[in-house]
């Protein structure tokens, strides 16, 4: 039985060879092309890295020496009603909350919570990450209210603390 390449003669077989030659010239152009995708995405990936590390560095300086142990990114949330205080949440939330307590009535927004964290305010995924810090953070351990969607101030609970604590102006 002879080969597909004999049955043709020697002209099939040497336009299977170039068809051949072209479907490598091809893949190679798609590896080559692949393998920039992959080199951007690594070099994306180092940068995001870096600017995390340098945001981290930042926020040590800003807070300054801390009397509490430092405690690693991932810090539980404790529900309200286990907390003392405020000062049982980490920095961050710390910072959050007060950012709700000078909202007042008009409600703590993402891209606000997102400048009290010193995060860009222009960048959609900081502000959607502060926004998830608000709603799993806070209000899903009664910290806070989402009473207005997209709105976030400070439970009953926590008003009350707060106006406890604030000197009375005689109104």
């Amino acid at each position: 039985m002879a080969d597909a390449v004999d049955a043709g003669g020697p002209g099939s077989a040497a336009v299977r060879v170039e068809e051949l030659d072209a479907e490598l010239v091809r893949l190679r152009t798609d590896l080559a092309d692949a393998e920039e995708v992959l080199r951007r995405r690594v070099i994306g990936l180092e940068q995001y890295l870096e600017a995390l590390a340098e945001e981290e560095a930042a926020a040590v300086v800003a807070v300054g020496a801390s009397r509490r142990k430092p405690v690693g990114p991932r810090r539980a949330v404790p529900h309200r009603e286990n907390a003392v205080g405020v000062e049982d949440l980490s920095v961050d939330y710390q910072a959050l909350m007060a950012a709700t307590l000078e909202a007042g009535a008009d409600g703590l927004g993402a891209r606000r919570a997102a400048v009290a964290l010193g995060w860009d305010s222009a960048s959609v995924s900081r502000v959607e990450g502060a926004r998830a810090r608000l709603k799993r953070g806070l209000v899903e351990r009664s910290w806070l209210v989402e009473e207005k969607p997209g709105r976030f101030m400070l439970s009953a609970l926590e008003q009350d603390a707060a106006d406890a604590g604030r000197p009375d102006d005689g109104s």
